[in-house]
């Protein structure tokens, strides 16, 4: 009897284990009243949504985001050849902060004034990925890797990038990253546009 109690019980719990755990989620399609534009033969994304509207808009944003770049670049072009000055934000000297703070500013964009902030200001972009206006930070003391240094993104293509940024040996001058104090000096890339 203890037998045929046991073998009923596994059997019990055999066929209740092997029920499907997943659920099923169904998706529910929302359309607009006032959109009588849109014909059925138009591709959607995964939401539903019309991708030639998501594609245009994505393109729109990423082309204004490139103009906003070279505007920044443009402007702190212009500060090329000022001499250095630690807490300078001006033509008549300029430090590394004060150069990438004056010049966003110029396009209504504030930004904390000193490195260390702007070290954690934006989005962190891996160097392969990095655009023009991007933010690049050095650690530039000897044995430590402490950001005290920045530069603004003015060419960025594969294998090789170029910044603008005040030195305290040349002042405000353009810089490319394959040069080896740069580039052992490197410690982050960070989006702000």
């Amino acid at each position: 009897m203890l037998k045929k109690l046991f073998f009923v019980a596994l059997c019990f719990i055999t066929i209740s284990s092997c029920k499907s755990t997943k659920k099923i989620q169904t998706k529910k399609q929302t359309t607009s009243r006032n959109d009588t534009s849109r014909t059925n033969s138009e591709p959607k994304d995964s939401n539903g949504e019309d991708n030639k509207t998501y594609t245009h808009s994505k393109s729109t944003t990423e082309n204004n985001t490139s103009l906003l770049a070279e505007k920044i670049i443009e402007t702190a072009k212009e500060y090329e050849g000022t001499r250095y000055k630690y807490g300078g934000t001006t033509k008549k000297g300029m430090d590394c902060s004060g150069l990438v703070t004056t010049v966003y500013n110029t396009e209504n964009i504030k930004l904390p004034r000193t490195t260390g902030e702007l070290s954690t200001t934006g989005d962190w972009v891996d160097l392969k990925e990095v655009k023009k206006g991007d933010l690049l930070f050095f650690a530039t003391r000897r044995n430590s890797r402490t950001v005290n240094h920045v530069g603004i993104v003015t060419e960025a293509r594969i294998g090789y990038v170029e910044f603008i940024h005040a030195s305290t040996s040349a002042g405000v001058i353009i810089s490319s990253l394959s040069e080896k104090y740069w580039y052992f000096a490197f410690v982050q890339a960070r989006r702000i546009l």
